[in-house]
């Protein structure tokens, strides 16, 4: 039984306390193994030793940056790692690419570096994750639901329109959405899952924490109008690779009550 549990992947986890680390926690409860992909090796490994002594079974692999090479490199590790329990590889059923960098600036005061750091996490990188993914799938027996693996991105607001500073971050969130739909679309007749959800609107973390804190915490920290839980949008992305081949969702669009859309 235990050479059976399946791999939850997830690229980007923050310091633990986002929507990587919550959805990383629940596939755990629910029976997959974890390998988590972050910046640093540090910051994965923490996360999975929490998972771990919680009762769970993860690993973590850390890389220096979101590059094509890099992910390709990372992806190896994890598909060849030996899981203690059984000390075999085991199948990657679902994957998610949570990993971003938000490059907020005017126009012409878009850096070639600003470019460059939104292109690599939203579009070199998840195409990499993305080609390793199908890769394994491909692999794996058709599972009671009648799919192979579940391909999951974390996408945004600005994954469908563009603002005033955002033109970096939505260059790169318009392309991480049109790889998702392009993948859905090829992959999909291979009973591969591949879906794209919008988050519109402020995640609960202790980063965003930390920015309202001259605000009274009624008004945003505990306030489930103003502001998305990561263990919500975990639940979302459970939900999602639980579903069966005759109804699957590409793109999902979650945002608090209040939010102004």
């Amino acid at each position: 039984m235990a050479a059976a549990r399946p791999i939850f992947v997830v690229a980007g986890v923050g310091a633990g306390s986002g929507t990587g680390a919550s959805t990383a926690r629940l596939f755990s409860k629910n029976g997959y193994r974890v390998a988590v992909i972050a910046r640093g090796a540090d910051r994965a490994k923490k996360l999975a030793d929490e998972i771990n002594s919680s009762g769970g079974e993860a690993a973590g692999f850390g890389t220096s940056d979101y590059a094509y090479k890099s992910i390709l490199s990372v992806m190896d590790e994890i598909k060849s790692f030996k899981w203690p329990s059984t000390q075999q590889p085991a199948q990657i059923r679902a994957a998610l690419w949570n990993a971003g960098n938000s490059v907020f600036n005017q126009f012409l005061d878009v850096s070639e570096d600003d470019l460059n750091l939104s292109l690599q996490s939203n579009v070199q990188g998840p195409f990499a994750f993305s080609r390793q993914a199908v890769l394994s799938f491909r692999d794996n027996e058709l599972d009671e639901r009648g799919k192979r693996g579940t391909l999951l991105f974390t996408g945004a607001t600005a994954s469908t329109r563009g603002n005033t500073w955002t033109s970096a971050v939505a260059a790169g969130k318009f392309g991480l959405r049109s790889l998702s739909q392009s993948l859905a679309k090829e992959f999909g007749k291979e009973n591969i899952h591949v879906a794209h959800t919008i988050i519109d609107g402020i995640i609960l973390t202790e980063r965003t924490i930390a920015r309202h804190s001259n605000m009274p915490k009624a008004q945003f920290e505990e306030n489930a109008d103003a502001r998305l839980n990561p263990d919500s949008i975990a639940e979302a992305y459970f939900y999602l690779a639980n579903q069966d081949r005759s109804a699957w969702t590409w793109e999902l669009d979650l945002r608090p009550a209040h939010e102004k859309w």
